[in-house]
């Protein structure tokens, strides 16, 4: 029989080294695992390829108090994860917004009004055929934001050169908001720089029961109709102009 030699000796003592430290290691995962640890805060302690880990760890049961924590930490990182998401994509937006700002520089006067007129095209009021006769209309546009307004209102002040006397103003606000009247009248006031006499025009818009709208909260302002008084030939010469640019494109 041949006796063993030292590199035998050596070879075995390594061997059961490495087998003593992996049921160390084991042991040690599952008593981290029944104190309710989860598998990445386990292995930040017991440093071995996560396969193995979940070898070790397939029959461990939790206490319900165990498997709430593990829930909330799961939550608490998606959360955290979403959070993080929604602060880039704030800071995304933001970077866009501000080079699309520089890209538009400064407007020229005809610029402005080109602009003006194709709002006019996408959201006035215009000339209708009805039984083979035109019926004329005045200049109206109406719409809920109150920058599309302000801009078509310097467009007529400014660039036309109406008098401010020549423009009325109407309100457009859901039955559900009537209580808060005074401050929609307030709002466009402010906004458009027009004494607060210039919106007392209201119509009132009825109120269904069940409604899938999201203007219904504080931010909501009603829509404004901007009327130019005996406008009819303004409007002809806007619909010129929406023809001119179809016909120069």
């Amino acid at each position: 029989m041949n006796c063993p030699n030292n590199d035998d000796i050596i070879y075995l003592y390594i061997s059961l080294f490495n087998m003593f430290a992996k049921l160390q290691e084991k042991e040690k995962a599952i008593k981290l695992r029944r104190q309710g640890l989860s598998y990445s805060e386990i292995l930040k302690e017991v440093p071995v390829a996560k396969s193995s880990l979940s070898l070790w760890l397939k029959s461990v049961g939790l206490a319900k108090e165990q498997k709430q924590r593990l829930t909330e930490k799961k939550l608490a990182s998606a959360l955290n994860g979403s959070l993080k998401r929604k602060q880039n994509r704030i800071e995304s937006t933001k970077e866009i917004k501000d080079l699309a700002i520089k890209e538009i520089g400064k407007l020229t006067e005809r610029e402005l009004w080109l602009i003006s007129t194709t709002l006019y095209w996408a959201e006035g009021a215009k000339e209708k055929e009805i039984d083979g006769r035109i019926k004329s209309s005045r200049v109206k546009l109406s719409n809920s934001d109150p920058l599309l307004i302000k801009l078509f209102l310097r467009w007529l002040l400014d660039f036309y050169g109406l008098s401010r006397s020549e423009i009325t103003f109407r309100i457009y606000l859901h039955e559900a908001s009537r209580h808060r009247l005074s401050e929609v009248q307030e709002y466009w006031s402010e906004i458009l720089k027009f004494p607060i006499d210039c919106f007392q025009k209201v119509s009132w818009k009825k109120n269904k029961i069940k409604t899938k709208r999201k203007n219904t909260g504080e931010n909501y302002f009603g829509l404004v109709t901007l009327e130019v008084k005996r406008s009819a030939n303004l409007n002809r010469k806007i619909a010129g102009w929406i023809t001119g640019i179809c016909k120069n494109l």
